[in-house]
């Protein structure tokens, strides 16, 4: 998807005034989101990545088909960030590109200090089995499951 890092690109905006942004913005025309199904071809590029197929992980992720399909294409949108958490696990992002993926989305990424997150957030680390098995950790630990996708938003 991207050539560049985006660590290259913070380097290049250190030395960027606001003026020059739509400067930065065309010499960077293919880094930098436009906006126009970027979660879409991120999620579609990482599958392919992997060698996986979008119902394999609908299935995974125990989303249905028609609803999963709608939020990958971006046709339907979701203010659930347990769905995209959900979608990212069933694929086997890595944790980084979970966090991408929820950037993308324009979600809060995972955060560290709060006790939810950071436990989910070793989940991606360490895989340790279905969505059912990581919401029953989590409810071992008295927080709150990954939601499912019942109430779409």
């Amino acid at each position: 998807m991207y050539q560049k890092k985006t660590k290259e690109l913070e380097d290049v905006l250190e030395k960027i005034h606001p003026d020059d942004i739509d400067e930065y913005i065309e010499k960077n025309v293919g880094e930098v989101l436009d906006g126009d199904r970027d979660f879409m071809r991120y999620m579609n590029e990482k599958f392919k990545e992997k060698g996986i197929r979008k119902q394999d992980v609908l299935l995974r992720a125990d989303i249905s088909l028609g609803y999963g399909y709608k939020l990958l294409s971006e046709e339907k949108m979701t203010r659930q960030r347990d769905v995209i958490l959900r979608i990212c696990y069933a694929a086997e992002f890595t944790l980084k590109e979970t966090q991408q993926a929820l950037r993308i989305y324009q979600m809060n990424t995972l955060y560290a200090r709060e006790p939810r997150d950071a436990m989910i957030m070793t989940f991606f680390n360490e895989r340790p089995g279905t969505i059912l098995d990581v919401n029953e950790m989590l409810l071992k630990k008295r927080l709150q499951p990954l939601r499912s996708c019942g109430i779409q938003n």
